[in-house]
């Protein structure tokens, strides 16, 4: 029996019959397209992006002015068709004709319902596809029917076919459907002579999964995978959630759960708080007049602290790391075994993902390329090789060294006052701002030296100082008087770092230049120092003897480099001629020191032959 029609029923039909015939909608692969334009495209379960290869280089192309584009679908009240943000932003408070997260569903037999009617997953993916088709087309100025798709390497023969059938009903042909950690691998080492065990770990925003990938020079292969498509940082986001509501109904004594004007606001904020830990120790939640309650506003207003984030956390990363085990015993691998680790999905801004992974592996984490931008890079990478493109490696801005400060923590077991703690990473891409928040150390401390230094031992001594400020004039409180440390990298390699009192404001900051390339002037201007004498045309007015003393010094130099990576035999040849040359030298006697800079020369020849 027939449902009963309501009074806009016409109306209905009238939206659904258009909605209908936006996603059968076939495009003529006519004379206006050039079959050797193939884009690229990251069809993601929570974002999409597309992008192509122009001029040797591989770039993302915006989407209504941004590169990545929510992965949601919906009706809007008058029935005009949403794609992306516009569809996301009324998910919460309009799920009955909105639909996310159709990634998961695609391979099933099933109908998913938006608004009055229903649609398969491949005619919902078919609209995100055609979004992405049409914003290429605008940036290129002529028509694209032919697209690489990405695809997680766990996808069945079903899943990887319902795809393809998406792609033709936006209108492109799928020349090729690739594995998402292979796309990443891609992006990462478009240009790989060497062959190499890569652990990709893409924690995205709705799904998690770990594949570990052979890459040698022609072959990329998916050793294993593992993962779970019901895992990302949407729950990350969840928990942020519970965290508000059990605030409000704490202190002010309210639930929003059932107001969904209020629970959008407190998804967004919690989204925004999420990016924000990323880079920050602290992070504020401020939304005024919420909701109502007994007439008058409720106002929110909520600070948020990263090791308070991480906590709610951990559990969701612990998952991912027995993942991780789980896919290294598949391809038969230990975690000596990687050489690399990839980061896949925005999720893994996330500093404690990436702390976990380098204390579970051994190895930092590679992250110079944005991870939720390599994947769509890698398509676009592999549709231009199809197409007989050349293809420059993914160029970034990185900082080549690690820089950080001092502070009291544990080394090796024990309480050690200049741990060195790394704010900006090497091989973060530039330009960056970190922060951390450090703590006195004793009641009433009037004031913190900040030390800057670059390097990589975790003992600060050992690194090397390049800059120091001290801020004076800190509140009488007793210990843990909170002080957020800034460090700024901007691209042209001038570092900004600040202290500030988070109770009182009050700040110091000092501004060091070129750091990412003092060091190589530094070496460069002492070696043209030591070279001087013995170049014709550098050494006027330099008498023999004074060259002679710099090139003896010059030689044992060298070899006391050489010394510890010798053998015993030749160690104890270097020791014997060092000594000889230093003896010389002490006694100023010439002709001794000619015969010790002979010997040692021709030592030194010998063992770098």
């Amino acid at each position: 029996m027939p449902a009963r029609r309501s009074s806009s029923a016409t109306e209905a039909e009238r939206r659904d019959s258009t909605f209908a015939s936006i996603i059968q909608t076939r495009i003529n692969h006519g004379s206006t397209t050039l079959s050797d334009i193939i884009i690229g495209i990251d069809l993601g379960t929570t974002n999409s992006e597309v992008a192509l290869v122009q001029d040797g280089g591989a770039q993302i192309i915006e989407v209504e002015g941004s590169r990545i584009l929510p992965s949601v679908v919906g009706l809007a009240d008058e029935g005009a068709l949403l794609v992306g943000q516009a569809a996301r932003n009324q998910y919460v408070i309009y799920p009955e004709r909105t639909i996310r997260s159709v990634k998961r569903r695609m391979g099933e037999d099933v109908r998913l319902p938006m608004g009055e009617q229903s649609y398969t997953p491949q005619e919902i993916s078919a609209l995100i596809l055609r979004r992405l088709k049409t914003a290429a087309e605008a940036h290129l100025g002529q028509a694209v029917a032919k697209a690489v798709i990405t695809v997680p390497a766990y996808f069945s023969d079903a899943q990887r076919q319902a795809t393809r059938d998406a792609g033709e009903l936006a209108g492109l042909e799928v020349v090729r459907i690739i594995n998402e950690p292979t796309a990443a691998a891609l992006a990462y080492e478009a240009d790989h002579p060497e062959a190499k065990n890569i652990l990709v770990y893409d924690l995205g925003g709705g799904t998690f999964d770990v594949s570990v990938v052979r890459l040698a020079q022609e072959v990329t292969e998916v050793l294993a995978s593992h993962g779970n498509n019901r895992l990302g940082g949407d729950d990350f986001d969840a928990k942020l959630v519970e965290h508000v509501v059990a605030h409000l109904k704490e202190t002010k004594g309210v639930d929003p759960s059932a107001e969904r004007a209020a629970m959008a606001r407190i998804v967004r904020a919690c989204e925004t708080v999420k990016i924000a830990l990323s880079d920050a120790p602290y992070a504020r939640i401020e939304e005024e007049y919420l909701l109502e309650q007994e007439g008058k506003p409720v106002n929110l207003s909520l600070e948020l602290e990263r090791l308070q984030y991480e906590e709610m956390i951990t559990p969701f990363i612990d998952e991912t790391l027995e993942a991780v085990h789980i896919a290294l015993k598949g391809a038969s691998l230990a975690p000596a075994d990687i050489d690399e680790v990839l980061l896949v999905g925005g999720a893994t801004r996330t500093p404690l993902v990436q702390r976990r992974l380098e204390e579970t592996l051994g190895i930092q984490p590679r992250a110079e390329v944005d991870p939720e931008l390599c994947v769509a890079t890698g398509a676009a990478i592999q549709a231009a090789v199809i197409a007989g493109q050349k293809v420059a490696s993914v160029l970034v801005d990185v900082t080549p060294y690690t820089f950080g400060t001092s502070a009291l923590s544990d080394l090796d077991g024990e309480p050690y006052p200049y741990t060195f703690i790394p704010l900006i990473r090497k091989n973060t891409p530039i330009p960056v701002t970190k922060s951390e928040a450090f703590q006195t150390i004793y009641d009433a401390q009037p004031a913190i030296e900040v030390r800057v230094y670059q390097g990589e031992d975790r003992d600060a001594l050992n690194n090397t100082e390049i800059g120091a400020f001290r801020i004076e004039g800190l509140s009488d409180v007793p210990a843990g008087n909170v002080i957020v440390t800034t460090f700024s990298l901007d691209l042209d390699g001038i570092l900004r770092v600040s202290s500030r009192e988070k109770r009182t404001g009050l700040e110091k900051q000092i501004t060091i230049d070129n750091v990412t390339t003092r060091f190589e002037q530094e070496e460069l201007d002492s070696a043209r120092e030591r070279i001087a004498t013995l170049i014709e045309g550098e050494s006027a007015g330099v008498s023999d003897e004074q060259r002679e003393t710099v090139q003896a010094r010059a030689l044992i130099e060298k070899a006391e480099r050489l010394m510890g990576t010798a053998n015993p035999e030749d160690r104890d040849d270097l020791v014997d001629q060092v000594e000889a040359l230093k003896g010389a030298l002490d006694q100023g006697d010439t002709e001794a020191m000619e015969q010790a800079i002979d010997a040692l020369s021709d030592l030194l020849y010998y063992l770098e032959s």
